[in-house]
């Protein structure tokens, strides 16, 4: 069911990001040297401007990681909201809703394809 929130709690596959990281680290670091002793500034520059950005994705990756995999931020915030507080609906008003649709679902199956 989707809640419509997927961008907030959407989770990635951080074991990927981490050898990712590991990669870019590598190849940025052998890059800055590398451009730095064949006398290429602006490129060391570059590489090095990258390094920075991918250990700081590697620090990001380690640290959710180590959080684990049910990690909430606290006790006052639930993983998804709540359809009737998101809506500014009443428990009464809600359930009127459902129901109102799941009686529309249910004529239309009966009705056939339009």
């Amino acid at each position: 069911m989707r809640t419509g929130n997927e961008p907030l709690t959407a989770r990635s596959p951080l074991r990927m990001r981490w050898w990712l990281s590991i990669w870019g680290l590598i190849w940025t670091a052998f890059g800055t040297i590398a451009f730095a002793f064949a006398g290429r500034p602006g490129w060391a520059i570059a590489c090095g401007v990258l390094l920075l950005i991918v250990a700081t994705d590697f620090v990001l990756v380690v640290r959710h990681m180590r959080q684990g995999s049910r990690f909430q931020p606290g006790r006052d915030v639930p993983p998804y909201e709540d359809r009737a507080h998101r809506h500014g609906s009443t428990e009464d008003e809600r359930q009127d809703s459902d129901d109102r649709v799941s009686r529309r679902s249910r004529e239309r199956s009966r009705s056939g394809p339009p």
